[in-house]
């Protein structure tokens, strides 16, 4: 392992632990005597089968970007982006097929199930690409599928932007506000 602050080719493990993703290891740079941390897990190789029949190497990154372009201006942060391509990888490793192939129409259901319980619009901005409404009635349906579907887990607190004015001046009557602006 190379020091990523020197570059010198030896260190030494200070600590190991296991995390939920793999093993957690803490390092110290022979030459230059810095710490720096790494994180070690399996890489089971995943094929996935495209929808035309091709085949390409599983990319966390491309789960990554179709989530990060529906969660666009979003109040959705990057650890829950994170979290989401986590699972949806974790899930992929963890199914009884061992094949080592998934379809790409099954990493994309399992994207939306996540997207669905987190926020509706990333859900519904993801769903209209992956499955390519062709009119606005199978977009409908879709929106009234959501609509029937309770969510699983509430929306974290604090999660929408702070108030721009406190509630006491929120809670006044609104017409000395319009008299000052008007002057």
């Amino acid at each position: 392992m190379r020091c990523p602050y020197c570059g010198y080719a030896d260190t030494k493990v200070t600590d190991s632990r296991e995390s939920d993703d793999g093993i957690r290891r803490r390092r110290e740079c022979l030459d230059c005597g810095r710490r720096f941390t790494t994180y070690e897990r399996v890489l089971a190789v995943l094929a996935v089968v495209k929808k035309d029949g091709r085949r390409e190497e599983f990319s966390r990154e491309k789960v990554r970007a179709g989530i990060r372009r529906s969660c666009a201006k979003l109040p959705i942060s990057a650890a829950e982006i994170d979290a989401i391509v986590e699972d949806v990888e974790t899930a992929l490793h963890a199914r009884p097929a061992s094949s080592g192939e998934v379809s790409s129409s099954e990493i994309g259901d399992l994207v939306m199930e996540r997207l669905r319980e987190l926020n509706h619009v990333a859900y519904v901005r993801f769903a209209s690409h992956y499955r390519n409404f062709l009119s606005l009635e199978e977009l409908q349906e879709e929106f009234a599928r959501l609509a029937a579907t309770p969510r699983r887990s509430p929306r974290r607190a604090g999660a929408a932007q702070p108030p721009l004015l406190p509630p006491t001046i929120v809670d006044m009557p609104s017409a000395p506000l319009r008299r000052r602006a008007a002057r």
